[in-house]
């Protein structure tokens, strides 16, 4: 089949490089991409966000299936318009992409489907963000109704940091904000293809949204990731396709908006048991390019079955037994305003030196000349398999090493307190 994937980030990237790998795969575009993506993919200028023009792309190649990456082409209606083309789309419409769209969409769902989530407030006045953090107490968390890229949440003690972020959001944002109560307990996202009736989990992964080691500074897009999850109960995600991902796929169809294509469900594993922290209608960054790294099925029929309704009638997903670790690399200031137009060097060492165990994927990226540029907050994703967590994470990290971007930053400590405690 010909595919067309959407985005421009590490994520597309993930897709791409996986979709380049399947044998049934005989073409293979992205629009835009970055620079790592004209590796595996041939490159298109289109507006990610104009449906008409993505569809008109798709159409133009001849595409068998175009996968959307980004959540706001999504919450556009770009897969809307290219389902209406006649061409096989991997994404949800835009009324199901509300899902992520908005927290509060959000949490209306889920109370009609049952599913467990924090409990929380919509607030669209100064009066009723206050009542709301006075009800909570801290810790505070005060989260943007839309989209954020990642960045819409504050969890604080301090009750005026808490309110200033609520304040900016209803003012800045849509008119609304959602309060809620904190969920203790570690965070696992858990990603599922579905056609809008079969729900098809893949394997759980763990990422790190705060900028700095141990979990400090701001919230960022996420700069690392790992799978699978050696202290995850082995029965979670079976528990959490029979308590949350069916259940809002259900209740999603029974609403008139059935869900098709990736749901990624953000989950607290609290004392109290699974709560969804929120729900993203695609795959999520930097978690997919750790997921991916581990799929051995195909993934070009995977998606195409999501797209056109077949998935029941999918073998089992295969799975590599393999750990994977990826690390963020990121520019000067992020996850401030960035500083972009340094030169990327040292990815010709990765690629002749840790392939296949390890390997670069570009999300800020652009090619100018012979040069490869950095073009965003989060630049690269250098991601690595091995036989158990501590190897992957030191071919990663092995890896990150050979890069060279001035003034560029990146964690030290993606998945190492576990992979102390899988070595035991």
């Amino acid at each position: 089949m010909k595919v067309l994937v959407i985005g421009s980030g590490a994520r597309e990237h993930a897709l791409c490089r996986s979709l380049s790998l399947d044998p049934d795969v005989t073409a293979l575009h992205c629009a835009p991409g970055n620079a790592g993506i004209a590796e595996v993919a041939e490159l298109h200028a289109v507006d990610a966000l104009d449906g008409a023009a993505v569809a008109r792309l798709a159409g133009g190649l001849g595409a068998d299936l175009v996968v959307v990456g980004p959540e706001a082409p999504l919450v556009a209606g770009v897969a809307d318009a290219v389902r209406v083309a006649g061409i096989d789309c991997f994404g949800p419409s835009a009324e199901a992409a509300r899902l992520e769209g908005s927290k509060a969409f959000a949490k209306d769902v889920m109370a009609g489907a049952g599913v467990p989530t924090a409990r929380s407030y919509v607030c669209a006045t100064p009066a009723e963000i206050d009542a709301a953090l006075d009800a909570f107490g801290a810790p505070y968390v005060v989260k943007d109704d839309g989209l954020a890229a990642g960045k819409g949440v504050v969890v604080t003690e301090d009750v005026d940091a808490a309110r200033e972020h609520a304040l900016n959001c209803v003012t800045a944002g849509g008119g609304r904000v959602v309060v809620e109560e904190f969920l203790d307990g570690p965070e696992v996202s858990l990603f599922a293809v579905t056609d809008g009736r079969t729900v098809v989990p893949l394997q759980p992964a763990q990422d790190f949204k705060r900028a700095l080691d141990g979990d400090q500074g701001p919230n960022t897009g996420g700069m690392g990731a790992y799978s699978p999850l050696p202290w995850a109960d082995p029965k979670l995600v079976d528990e959490v396709l029979e308590t949350v991902l069916q259940p809002t796929v259900d209740e999603l169809r029974r609403r008139g908006t059935p869900f098709s294509g990736l749901l990624y469900a953000g989950l607290a594993i609290t004392s109290r048991g699974i709560r969804v922290i929120e729900f993203n209608a695609r795959f999520g960054d930097p978690e997919t390019q750790v997921v991916l790294a581990r799929l051995r099925t195909p993934l070009a029929g995977v998606l195409r079955a999501a797209a056109n309704g077949t998935l029941a009638g999918l073998e089992p997903l295969r799975w590599s037994e393999e750990s994977a670790v990826t690390v963020v690399v990121a520019s000067h200031n992020y996850p401030g305003a960035p500083r972009t137009g340094d030169p990327v060097e040292g990815l010709a060492e990765v690629a002749e030196l840790d392939a296949p165990a390890a390997y670069v994927l570009h999300a800020g990226t652009r090619r100018e000349g012979g040069a490869v540029l950095s073009a965003g907050g989060r630049v690269l994703s250098v991601t690595a398999t091995g036989a158990d967590l501590t190897e992957a994470r030191d071919r990663a990290y092995t890896a990150v090493a050979r890069v060279r971007l001035d003034g560029s930053q990146h964690r030290s400590d993606i998945a190492a307190r576990v992979a102390v405690e899988q070595r035991g």
